[in-house]
């Protein structure tokens, strides 16, 4: 099945200094825009076209998720076992399987805006956080210096 994350509420793009301070190459992006250029530093990215979700994922992944509907893309992530998600704090029943599998767990700021497609900042009103699988990734998440990684 396609998920559609074009709508106003899910094309944002995640701001260039996460992947600054995360310093690492990832071999896909599960989630990518089709035509518009992220910041995410990936080898291969799945758009909507390729319906990432139906897709094999290999090696480290990066996974901003579209928000309207993630519960999918942390269960296959979760499976998958290997990579780096942003994804909000919330009481979704999805959220309680990434913490509880996550081998560490990063927030991000509280005034985190996100990248539009036309080059302005979109402001959030929830926390988001980053999520790691594998236990390299977690190592990463540990020598950023933001907060305290759980």
């Amino acid at each position: 099945m396609i998920y559609n994350h074009t709508s106003a509420g899910d094309e944002f793009y995640t701001p260039k200094f996460i992947f600054d301070a995360i310093g690492i190459e990832f071999d896909l992006d599960v989630s990518s825009p089709v035509d518009a250029q992220t910041n995410v530093p990936s080898k291969q990215k799945y758009t909507i076209n390729d319906d990432g979700l139906s897709q094999d994922w290999f090696g480290n992944v990066w996974m901003n998720p579209p928000y309207s509907k993630p519960s999918p893309w942390v269960d296959k992530f979760i499976a998958h076992g290997h990579g780096i998600a942003l994804l909000p704090f919330t009481r979704g029943k999805w959220w309680f399987r990434l913490w509880n599998n996550s081998d560490a767990v990063l927030p991000v700021a509280p005034d985190l805006k996100f990248d539009k497609s036309d080059g302005t900042k979109k402001p959030i009103t929830f926390n988001v956080a980053l999520y790691a699988l594998g236990e390299d990734n977690a190592k990463v998440l540990k020598n950023i210096k933001w907060h305290r990684v759980r």
